[in-house]
């Protein structure tokens, strides 16, 4: 099995059709934290798969979507307060 690497993927996009059609497609790669914002733990191919997935989903020109991926140190020191609940963990098997 290959390596999954956590990203955190953030997006800003003003069109309420569009922004329920990227929070779906993220739905099915990870866990919504906030609103906005969307952790996945994702081998490469399906880091690529989602992200042309995001790319045809949008208007480059309105929308915006960013993607950090966290080295295994900084995913392990992820913290949260109030209502974000427990950091996201690493699933023994995703289904894409």
């Amino acid at each position: 099995m290959e390596k999954r690497t956590r990203y955190v993927v953030v997006y800003d996009i003003p069109d309420d059709r569009r922004r329920n059609r990227v929070a779906k497609w993220l739905q099915g790669y990870g866990l919504r934290v906030q609103y906005s914002v969307f952790e996945c733990c994702l081998d490469e191919r399906q880091f690529r798969r989602l992200w042309e997935g995001l790319r045809r989903r949008i208007q480059e020109e309105e929308d915006s979507i960013r993607a950090y991926r966290l080295c295994p140190l900084c995913a392990a020191w992820v913290k949260t307060l109030g209502l974000s609940g427990p950091a996201v963990e690493v699933p023994e098997v995703y289904v894409v």
